[in-house]
């Protein structure tokens, strides 16, 4: 009796440790695309902080531009909400662009064969100076559908579609609209190398009061590595070269990424325990 059921003791172990083996290790770092935005939503209880720096070179002039994102799981992991804040440095002139309040709802959950689908809203606020480039003074609304797979043990591959529309500035309604897919190979649970590609078509009006268009492409290879800390926390950092694709792009530039995922709610544990 005792070694029957040593061996099903055995047979059990063995086949949990097969288990925990088999969690693919591109599961080891997600969430954490650089300019493509995953389809993954925070789990309950967990608060994700994010800071942006892309540095742009075209024509020899340098811009820099960082944000800082904060994103929130509303009571589950279906609905999410977050807010960005960008700041832009071009020559002389700094200020402040407009910031985005966005919703996310958890469309889909990840399975074998379906993605992840994640369509998120946003307000756009106008609080950065139109004078200087850095806003529309006009409330903006934006739409993203991004969809998210794992396809294989270290590759994901993820895709986004979307726009926005800031209606009546300076009696002319901008619309907007962007492209973007990336692959990404886990070289361990903890390294990634990354490819990751993006378009967009923006509308702007001109000193002449006429809607100009302008198309902007990125190449962007990079790669990111994450830090496991205690308490379930999560440092990511990472670094990008975005090579423009069309003469509207920057020639080329640097991107510098950060993040801090952390519990913010602790389980009680019931006396005695």
């Amino acid at each position: 009796m005792f070694i029957r059921i040593h061996f099903w003791l055995i047979l059990f172990l063995g086949g949990t440790a097969v288990s925990f083996s088999m969690e693919p290790l591109a599961k080891g770092i997600q969430d954490n695309s650089f300019l493509v935005e995953e389809a993954y939503n925070q789990e309950p209880g967990v608060v994700q902080h994010i800071l942006n720096l892309l540095v742009t070179s075209k024509a020899g002039q340098k811009e820099s531009s960082a944000s800082f994102t904060q994103e929130w799981p509303i009571f589950s992991q279906q609905h999410q909400f977050s807010y960005t804040v960008p700041h832009t440095f071009v020559e002389d002139e700094h200020g402040f662009e407009d910031i985005r309040l966005n919703y996310r709802f958890q469309a889909l959950v990840e399975g074998v064969r379906n993605p992840a689908f994640a369509p998120r809203l946003s307000l756009v606020v106008p609080i950065g100076d139109s004078d200087n480039g850095f806003g529309h003074d006009q409330l903006g609304y934006e739409i993203n559908l991004p969809f998210s797979k794992i396809v294989s043990d270290r590759w994901t591959l993820h895709f986004n579609a979307g726009g926005s529309l800031f209606p009546n500035v300076q009696d002319h309604d901008l619309w907007n609209y962007n492209l973007g897919a990336s692959a990404i190979y886990a070289v361990s649970a903890k390294f990634n190398l990354m490819v990751e590609s993006v378009a967009f078509w923006e509308d702007d009006v001109d000193e002449s009061r006429h809607v100009d268009r302008s198309v902007t492409a990125l190449f962007s290879p990079g790669a990111r590595y994450a830090f496991n800390l205690c308490n379930n926390a999560q440092l990511v950092v990472g670094l990008a070269v975005p090579i423009g694709l069309t003469a509207d792009s920057p020639e080329y530039g640097f991107f510098f990424y950060c993040s801090f995922e952390h519990p913010f709610v602790f389980p009680q544990l019931r006396p005695g325990k």
